[in-house]
């Protein structure tokens, strides 16, 4: 009875196994078909073709979450861009990473009086009591990652509307690219910011990526703050190292900023730049730094791009509808992902996501500038 228990035991656990791999086979297909798509060239105009023109000349306060964060700051720099073919004034402000820092901020913008505030970056509800201030005094606001979701919020009725992309695009492309990469073997850990509500939207869907590889492995997720990076990535990416050792195969962090302080302590270690574990992918932004990495195959294996600069020019097209008294337009821009095979495509040979789509005089022809 005991060798055929045994026997038993043993086919069980083949018949799960051949199962689980038959599994794990039709989900790294599913998974490199995805990741083919949002890898693809961008060539096509997919956003708006009318709406208001031009409501004449305002002045708009930008206020950025942080200014050493790329997304962030990239966004903002694509609405001063777009504001200045309005011929509308833009005043820049740094919320410095920090919830005093945001709240002054954005107390500053508001003492200027501006016809719009766009949010680069700041979760609405932690600000929400200035937020409805502004409000209140017709000031019409827009803000991008804002939230956790694109368009309009009901329960934040002040915001206009939020600019981001998809989160669950961002997020399944991070996971699918670690779950593809590894042959569907990956030990993952994720890196986050609680703060955000988008960011844990997307930890949660990315976690749910890998997850659906049933030979993969989530082993920790990691909560924390994007405006403390520079004091606690390094040390904690030593620790995590000694914790998990070769476990430890890939990360999955919010941001690229991540990575900008957790290299230098992979390198201390004695990680391989290009083929040692782990290899960081990024749900977002596609920084600077971030495309450096990737094109140099310094620690970083792929980030998940959204196009920062089109938003920031989706935000001035925004807010000229709220002027207008018009609806949003619910345009959702898609994201791309960038390897070392495609880097320098796509905007990616400047060091950012920048579509060949045409995208401003789109925005030029609605505005009728």
């Amino acid at each position: 009875m005991r060798t055929i228990f045994w026997g038993m035991a043993g086919l069980l656990a083949l018949t799960a196994g051949a199962a689980r791999a038959d599994d794990d086979a039709a989900y790294l297909e599913k998974a490199k078909a995805y990741l083919a798509n949002v890898a693809a060239p961008v060539t096509k105009w997919d956003g708006p073709t009318t709406g208001p023109k031009a409501q004449g000349k305002k002045l708009i306060a930008i206020v950025v979450t942080d200014a050493r964060n790329g997304g962030a700051q990239g966004a903002a720099d694509g609405a001063a861009e777009a504001a200045k073919a309005l011929g509308w004034e833009v005043r820049m402000l740094d919320g410095q990473g920090t919830v005093p820092g945001r709240a002054t901020a954005l107390t500053q913008a508001l003492a200027m009086k501006p016809n719009g505030i766009l949010n680069a970056g700041i979760d609405s509800k932690e600000q929400e009591p200035l937020f409805e201030q502004a409000a209140a005094a017709g000031v019409k606001i827009v803000g991008w990652h804002a939230g956790p979701k694109p368009g309009p919020d009901a329960s934040i009725p002040s915001v206009f509307t939020n600019v981001t992309t998809d989160p669950a695009e961002v997020a399944q492309s991070a996971g699918y690219e670690a779950v593809v990469h590894s042959g569907g073997k990956a030990g993952v850990i994720l890196f986050t910011d609680s703060i955000y509500a988008i960011a844990m939207a997307k930890t949660h869907l990315s976690q749910a990526a890998v997850e659906g590889c049933k030979s993969c492995k989530v082993l920790e997720v990691v909560d924390t703050p994007i405006g403390d990076l520079s004091n606690r990535m390094g040390q904690l990416t030593t620790s995590l190292l000694s914790k998990y050792g070769k476990k430890w195969t890939y990360s999955i962090a919010v941001n690229d900023l991540y990575y900008d302080f957790s290299s230098p302590s992979l390198e201390s270690a004695g990680v391989d730049p290009a083929t040692g574990s782990p290899q960081q992918i990024s749900s977002g932004d596609g920084s600077v730094p971030a495309f450096k990495r990737i094109r140099d195959k310094q620690y970083q294996l792929a980030t998940v791009a959204e196009p920062l600069n089109l938003q920031g020019w989706i935000m001035i097209d925004e807010i000229n509808r709220a002027f207008a008294g018009e609806k949003p337009s619910g345009y959702v821009p898609h994201v791309h992902l960038f390897t070392a095979e495609n880097v320098d495509k796509d905007g990616g040979a400047d060091n950012k996501f920048d579509p060949g789509n045409n995208y401003r005089d789109a925005y030029k022809t609605i505005w009728g500038v």
